[in-house]
């Protein structure tokens, strides 16, 4: 295998607490807080860079306004649709009372507070967590905006799907799912919006990540500019996120698969295979014919939703696959295809080589073959040898001889680029300084 360095846009921001205090202290945000006593923080169940830090920069920043904060988890059915499963998700994501200064009040309890139109004719109740509606003056939801893994729409995953589907725990968010992602695309912000009118809302505080697993952007978003600011937000998201830059991929290795990467495990955005089981919409990555996926995070807490899309994995991930868990996710999203296991081979050398061996039209031996730490970690890929002349070719690639089985050459060429005060040299750039000028 060959290490190929992927360079793509790289804004960040250094300083999340300040950041955070400087978007409370907007007027437009600071006026959603006024006479407010408590708040509740909708935290979800995705894996966002720096997620324990930012929840904590923003409880302390609204502590120092004067405001009581509890966490309340907001992410439908994740964590076997328990209180304690959905708390532990949090712990597993680096969130307590301790690491970020506020009580957990983590329940499956709803209140009922509005209604929606399903796109197929029926009246859907809405709900919310008990806690959120009846300890306290707000919800204050925070989420990562990025593409859904299972449909297009004005909004996708961010602060409007954790606030209809999250922030409804497992009833609100079966409800929902049982109309189907045919019609998510106004579903979900039609959801939102009407929870938005209640006044349940104070403001979102959204989070967009660069193609690097850093935080480019923290934006809060007032309840009534949400819908608006979101929509804007997941287009520089779409543009930001990284991909695969090959144009065809005989075997698709993936090493670490898991919740805290992916709703599904491994994003669909990166492998072109959407939440049914079915090929993602307007999906312009590339051709991918098997998929062998390695492992599972521990993050994960053997939630294997997605598990399904992959063709081969190994024994070592079987065994960390909770099934109960896995299920309770793949059927409350109404996604099935999600929830089934694929052949499970004894060694991760015998799950490549089964996949190698099942693309039709192509010898074992000639797959061509990717493989990736993780589909939010895409600034190193290793490649066989049959395509380092083709990654060599393509604008964005850099070819860095050949790969040792770790990861992480290219982040440390960058900083000693940067500790040297210098850029790297022409046709060997560092992720994150723009296309190399020669290959």
């Amino acid at each position: 295998m060959v290490r190929v360095l992927q360079h793509f846009d790289r804004p960040r921001i250094a300083d999340v607490e300040a950041e955070v205090a400087r978007q409370l202290a907007r007027p437009d945000v600071a006026a959603t807080l006024d006479g407010l006593g408590t708040v509740a923080l909708a935290v979800g169940s995705r894996g966002i860079a720096g997620i324990g830090r930012i929840v904590a920069a923003l409880v302390a920043a609204l502590q120092a306004g004067g405001i009581e904060v509890f966490i309340v988890p907001a992410m439908g059915s994740h964590g076997g649709a328990t209180a304690a499963g959905q708390e532990d998700v949090l712990r597993h994501l680096g969130i307590t009372a301790a690491s970020v200064g506020a009580p957990i009040r983590s329940s499956m309890e709803v209140v009922e507070i509005a209604s929606v139109r399903s796109p197929h004719g029926r009246d859907l109740p809405l709900v919310m967590d008990a806690a959120a509606v009846g300890q306290a003056d707000a919800v204050i939801p925070v989420n990562r905006v990025k593409p859904h893994t299972g449909f297009r729409g004005p909004v996708e995953s961010g602060l409007c799907k954790i606030i209809a589907l999250g922030l409804g725990k497992h009833v609100g968010a079966a409800r929902l799912h049982r109309e189907g992602y045919v019609v998510f695309d106004r579903l979900i912000l039609e959801a939102a919006e009407a929870i938005l009118e209640t006044g349940r809302v104070a403001f979102g505080l959204a989070v967009v990540e660069n193609a690097y697993d850093e935080t480019a952007r923290i934006e809060a978003l007032p309840a009534s500019g949400l819908v608006t600011g979101e929509r804007a937000l997941l287009d520089e998201a779409r543009r930001l996120m990284p991909r695969v830059l090959l144009p065809e991929v005989d075997v698709l290795v993936v090493e670490e698969f898991g919740k805290n990467i992916s709703g599904i495990g491994m994003d669909a955005n990166v492998t072109g295979r959407g939440e049914l089981g079915l090929p993602l919409p307007g999906f312009d990555g590339p051709l991918i014919h098997r998929i062998v996926v390695l492992g599972l995070t521990p993050e994960s807490g053997g939630n294997a939703h997605g598990i399904g899309l992959a063709d081969v994995i190994t024994d070592r991930a079987l065994e960390a696959i909770d099934l109960p868990t896995t299920w309770t996710n793949s059927v409350t999203a109404g996604s099935l295809a999600c929830g089934r296991i694929p052949p499970a081979l004894p060694s991760d050398d015998q799950a490549v080589m089964a996949a190698a061996s099942a693309v039709p039209g192509v010898a074992a031996e000639e797959a061509r073959i990717v493989r990736i730490r993780n589909t939010l970690r895409l600034a190193e890929i290793a490649v066989s040898e049959n395509l380092a002349d083709v990654a060599a070719g393509l604008e964005g690639c850099t070819v860095a001889g050949v790969w040792d089985g770790t990861w992480g050459v290219g982040e440390r060429r960058r900083r000693a680029a940067v500790t040297a005060g210098r850029r790297s040299p022409r046709g060997t750039r560092a992720p994150g300084d723009g296309p190399a000028v020669s290959r």
